[in-house]
């Protein structure tokens, strides 16, 4: 039997001393979609942040293609993308220039592609606007263009419809039902009830794990 895309066994995690979640065990493979649940403070951002490798697990491993996450520091890049609850663009740069910074970090992308992924969050025309001067909505558009660019197979993603009006909903539900359907995997957060759910979903209620 395979291993499965993305294994977590036995997670537990604590922040400021309290114990988030314990004995918490996840399978994950190609085309499913699982989305976290559960109370605020029950440890829905962290946990993404454990599976994201962004900060270690109090307690258990994760492994993303049978290898432990700690060993793919250098390529995790290939495999799995991390966008969080905050937009995380700089507000002096233009949407272009903050989507050529962040791709160059990992795989660079050309002028085109990233007007191509701009165009398709609908932000034509807005290329070379300073992003501090974007509503939210806008932001959020920018920070949710990577999935149109360098798309590794996992994407871990908090919260990712804050602030969108409804036609981007309706939009980023599509996408990423279709990136399940094409063999992808998506991990999410949010607390807004999805009406295109893709045949691998299921969810997690991080409020059965609590301490």
């Amino acid at each position: 039997m395979s291993s499965p895309f993305l294994e977590a066994t036995a997670l537990s995690c604590e922040r400021d001393w309290r114990l988030l979640f314990e004995n918490l065990d996840i399978r994950l493979d190609a085309g499913q979609m699982l989305q976290v649940c559960g109370p605020n403070g029950s440890g829905k951002t962290s946990l993404l942040r454990v599976l994201a490798g962004l900060r270690p697990a109090t307690s258990g491993t994760v492994h993303l293609r049978g290898q432990p996450l700690a060993s793919r520091s250098g390529d995790l890049a290939d495999d799995l993308l991390w966008i969080g609850h905050a937009a995380g663009i700089k507000g002096l740069l233009s949407a272009e220039e903050n989507l050529a910074w962040l791709c160059a970090l990992h795989r660079p992308a050309g002028r085109e592609q990233i007007w191509q992924a701009l165009a398709a969050v609908g932000l034509r025309g807005f290329e070379d606007v300073p992003c501090h001067t974007l509503s939210a909505g806008q932001q959020r558009r920018v920070a949710l263009a990577r999935l149109y660019l360098h798309s590794p197979p996992l994407w871990i993603l908090d919260e990712p419809f804050t602030a969108l009006d409804k036609q981007a909903v309706s939009q980023l539900e599509d996408h990423l039902a279709g990136h399940c359907r094409n063999g992808g995997l998506v991990v999410l957060t949010t607390h807004h009830s999805l009406s295109r759910i893709p045949d691998g979903y299921r969810d997690l209620d991080l409020g059965q794990h609590g301490a």
